[in-house]
């Protein structure tokens, strides 16, 4: 079933729109410069730019660091990729050699020089597995030797990330990617001090004295499990276009709380308001679901009995009702998923073509007439594990990070399977610091999960699946899965890597390592005074441009 509502974002940049919604909202006039207080999530696990990898912690780096290449509002509602710390760029002939100059006027938020040698650093330590960056994937085989550096076998020095000179970078690639401009502008790859990396340790991003950032905005203050606030970095090149005075991350877990901050003024952005309040919220045009590609999907620990055998995960998998929880549970337009790669990103075609969902087809049936089949298919699988009608089926724990969402999708899924199967399921909830932290570390044996994109290319979907891959919370391991994977990165053509690509999905799903749910929409509600903010359905919302009018 192709997700309509998503836009296709061609592999050379994304069009973002300019999203206004209307409700409460208060504060200085424009004029006068105002605090743009948001809630996008509880306390981030991480702002450090190569270690982060969550949308929240992103958007909130997005703040206050920039790459080479940035994501920047038209003026007429769109945005588009262009250039961020760097002026200009060139390409090669090959297409293999990328050569960024500078801009002339950079300078770190604590006034030091922004140096073509800061880029190298942050490059390096994504790969460097020193750092143990979940990301550094997102480069593997396709920088030079960075495959060999995140093995070990070569030192972070010999990465094809040079510096030529104090402005200019200097980016050698494997092979011709034309979404390789849009990686250069992912927070993995911003630039970062080496010198307050060191002094800070590991505590570095606590510290706003440690924490010297290149972007629009620069911390003032961190107040764990209470909020993060950003000033204007008067060091920025843009500074005198700068809207808010200072941004202020609230971090609440706690969606009836945001609601109300929100209706009172105290919040002018928030995300995911309750979901017993969505359908008036949404009726009203207070609430916006906003494009987003990504993936929410149910993640097994395939290590862990009894998940360890498909059939079981195969059987957990088909008793998901999938049109019941976009419908009655979600109901911000979300679709049913068929896949892991969501509608909306680009195949070998090119724009304007079928894309990888439609192309790849369907793994199993979301029609509401094929669910009694897909439970008695359900029930004769776990038969054949060993569990006729569930029994001896050991008790088993669903884990979620806490959020009214997430719990009462938790609800509906402990229901499905204890109802269709005759297992039993508890739940478990965590903050989602601790959540992350404890599906990193594989210590579940089954989990939400989902993804969303970081670019327009498929392959940032599919590998992080390979084996040992920081963001294989699945704990996957298949010697043909990791060998598709490698086809897509020394493919020397479009269609070579679509096909290895398509090929990978289809062994993840032989495997039946995951279980997707639905395709993402975006839910967030927005003051109507608040104008000039900008997002991508790469799951970016910019605000160091808004306005405020009363």
């Amino acid at each position: 079933m192709k997700m309509k509502r998503f836009l296709v974002l061609t592999l050379a940049f994304c069009m973002v729109f300019t999203l206004a919604a209307c409700g409460g909202g208060g504060g200085k006039e424009a004029d006068a410069g105002f605090e743009m207080s948001i809630c996008i999530a509880s306390e981030p696990m991480t702002i450090d730019p190569q270690l982060n990898s969550s949308v929240d912690g992103a958007n909130m780096i997005q703040h206050m660091f920039e790459g080479l290449m940035k994501w920047k509002d038209d003026g007429n509602g769109n945005a588009v990729l262009t250039e961020g710390q760097a002026a200009s760029y060139e390409i090669s002939d090959d297409g293999l050699v990328y050569t960024f100059k500078l801009r002339d006027d950079l300078a770190w938020s604590d006034g030091q020089p922004v140096k073509a040698s800061d880029f190298v650093y942050g490059w390096q330590r994504l790969v460097d597995p020193a750092t143990a960056a979940d990301y550094n994937y997102m480069i593997d085989g396709i920088v030079v030797n960075a495959t060999e550096i995140i093995a070990g076998e070569k030192e972070p020095s010999e990465l094809g990330v040079k510096a030529l000179d104090d402005s200019t970078v200097q980016i050698t690639i494997t092979n011709a990617l034309p979404f390789f401009i849009e990686i250069c502008a992912f927070p993995a790859t911003y630039p970062v001090r080496q010198d307050m990396i060191e002094k800070g340790g590991d505590q570095w991003t606590f510290d706003p004295a440690t924490y010297i950032g290149n972007g629009p905005y620069k911390m003032s203050e961190w107040k764990h499990n209470s909020y993060i606030k950003m000033v204007k970095n008067d060091k920025y090149y843009d500074y005198a276009n700068l809207g808010p005075d200072s941004i202020k991350f609230a971090l609440m877990d706690d969606d009836n709380a945001k609601l109300a901050a929100f209706k009172s003024g105290e919040l002018l952005h928030i995300w995911n308001p309750p979901l017993d309040e969505t359908q008036a919220l949404l009726a009203s045009g207070e609430l916006i679901a906003a494009d987003y590609i990504g993936t929410y999907y149910v993640c097994f620990n395939v290590e862990a009995d009894p998940f360890d055998d498909p059939r079981v995960r195969e059987a957990f998998s088909l008793v998901i009702d999938r049109n019941y929880i976009v419908e009655q549970v979600t109901g911000t337009g979300e679709v049913p998923a068929t896949g892991f790669v969501p509608s909306g990103v680009s195949d070998a075609a090119g724009p304007g073509a079928d894309d990888f969902r439609t192309v790849g087809g369907d793994y199993y049936s979301v029609d509401p007439a094929d669910y009694k089949a897909n439970c008695d298919k359900a029930r004769a699988l776990l038969a054949e594990a060993g569990y006729p009608n569930g029994e001896g089926f050991p008790i088993v724990d669903y884990l979620y990070n806490t959020m009214d969402l997430h719990q009462s999708i938790a609800e509906a899924l402990q229901n499905m399977w204890q109802t269709e199967l005759g297992v039993t399921v508890t739940l478990t909830n965590q903050d989602w610091g601790v959540f992350m932290e404890t599906r990193k570390n594989h210590d579940f044996v089954i989990a939400r999960n989902g993804w969303i994109a970081d670019y327009n290319d498929p392959i940032q979907f599919l590998d992080q699946f390979v084996t040992g891959g920081g963001n294989n919370d699945s704990n996957y391991n298949n010697s043909k899965y990791d060998a598709e994977i490698a086809k897509v990165k020394s493919g020397k053509t479009p269609e070579e890597r679509f096909k290895a690509m398509h090929e990978a999905e289809d062994v993840l799903f032989a495997d039946r390592v995951i279980a997707p749910v639905f395709f993402y929409t975006q839910p967030y509600m927005q003051s109507e005074k608040v104008k000039g903010m900008y997002y991508t359905p790469l799951g970016y919302f910019f605000f160091m441009y808004c306005t405020l009018e009363e």
